[in-house]
């Protein structure tokens, strides 16, 4: 079995279960696969997808791993009680073939969350030993990640330079990503700052990092009173949750521009932070920098999170023009643990429906618009007075 466990995922997905759980636990969800790496066929893999989903469904929580997370500050004793029976439903799970691999997931939300992730890492891992093998060459691999423990370490700042590793999703294989995350771990310790994925960091003592994904405040399309009210509905509920933890709002659901002009007064006050997940970063974080300022707010009480497509040498340049100026944090997730000589898959399996509406993502990157309705994407982009994006139908 290809995942082992089922905390072998990140950590947002079950942050993000315990909120559903508390509040929208009778709520229906749709998931659809996307990939974006095009002249990459993966139809060969689908039995094998399947496969994996079926084992997935005789996972459960163990006692000590219910143990690790009870001991997380922001997890609630009723949340891990309601884990000891859970389990996956493979039958959630539809696999089939076109003229490409298609993946959906459809059930309760409270059940479906944790699909995304361990699906995701088994078809990169099914995928690459398909083309590298099962015991595939790394020298590349492990001479790349010199390099990057390298430049850090090179650099002269790099007292201040924190990153964690968000890789997990599109990982080469499992065995790799623990290779990667331990030699960061072990070779940068002050740097490194955590992981994602709850299993490594659990069983290597790192701090397990996450706190929103795209799907909470997508889901919240559906639920909120009106569709414009919906990202303030989405950001409060995660505070009236988690208080002043886990307190980093992601920006780009509906465009930076709308992101600001709902993250109003109290709201940058209370969240510690803001991640940046697509649209160019500097242009990100200089926005973001001078909505604190217009608050009357010192930037550099604030944290900025970068996770969008980073190299090592990316995060590091970001570092420099940021640096001093707020509390700058990185996470790095392909081109660490999928970085080994041979182009990485670019594939997302998103939320699309919650109760039978339409759920979208407006990026301020045209090609990560995803939507299954253009009418609704257009909707959307009317009640945040953006720019009708470029939509992708999956």
């Amino acid at each position: 079995m290809m995942i082992p466990s089922l905390l072998d995922t990140d950590l947002y997905k079950l942050t993000m279960m315990q909120a559903v759980f508390h509040r929208f636990a009778d709520a229906q969800a749709e998931y659809r696969f996307h990939n974006r790496s095009h002249g990459v066929d993966l139809r060969p893999i689908a039995g094998q997808v399947r496969a994996q989903a079926e084992a997935m469904g005789d996972l459960r929580f163990t006692d000590t791993e219910l143990e690790y997370l009870a001991g997380l500050p922001f997890f609630q004793a009723d949340f891990i009680d309601a884990l000891r029976g859970f389990q996956l439903k493979p039958s959630d799970v539809h696999v089939s073939v076109d003229d490409q691999l298609c993946l959906t997931i459809r059930g309760p939300w409270l059940r479906t969350i944790l699909w995304e992730t361990p699906l995701l890492a088994v078809v990169n891992e099914l995928h690459f030993r398909q083309m590298l093998g099962e015991s595939p060459d790394l020298s590349e691999g492990r001479k790349r990640l010199q390099a990057k423990i390298e430049a850090v370490k090179s650099h002269p700042h790099a007292d201040g330079f924190h990153f964690s590793d968000f890789g997990t999703r599109r990982r080469l294989s499992r065995q790799w990503q623990e290779e990667v995350v331990s030699a960061f771990a072990q070779h940068l310790p002050q740097s490194c700052v955590g992981s994602s994925n709850v299993d490594m960091a659990r069983r290597m003592g790192l701090t397990p990092i996450g706190t929103m994904a795209h799907e909470f405040l997508q889901g919240s399309q559906a639920l909120a009173p009106s569709l414009a009210e919906s990202q303030r509905y989405a950001l409060r509920s995660w505070l009236e949750e988690y208080g002043e933890q886990l307190g980093i709002a992601l920006s780009d659901v509906c465009g930076m521009d709308a992101f600001l002009r709902d993250f109003d007064a109290d709201l940058a006050r209370r969240y510690a932070g803001a991640r940046h997940d697509s649209g160019d970063p500097i242009e990100w974080g200089e926005k973001l920098i001078a909505h604190y300022e217009s608050f009357g707010i010192d930037p550099t009480t604030k944290r900025m999170v970068f996770s969008d497509g980073l190299s090592m040498d990316s995060a590091l340049q970001i570092y420099d023009h940021f640096r001093g100026r707020a509390q700058v944090v990185f996470g790095i997730g392909t081109s660490l643990t999928n970085d080994v000589g041979v182009e990485a898959l670019r594939i997302v399996l998103k939320m699309v429906r919650l109760n039978g509406q339409p759920v979208a993502k407006l990026s301020d990157e045209p090609g990560k618009t995803l939507c299954d309705d253009a009418g609704y994407l257009q909707k959307l982009a009317q009640a945040f007075d953006v720019r009708q994006p470029i939509g992708v139908a999956i």
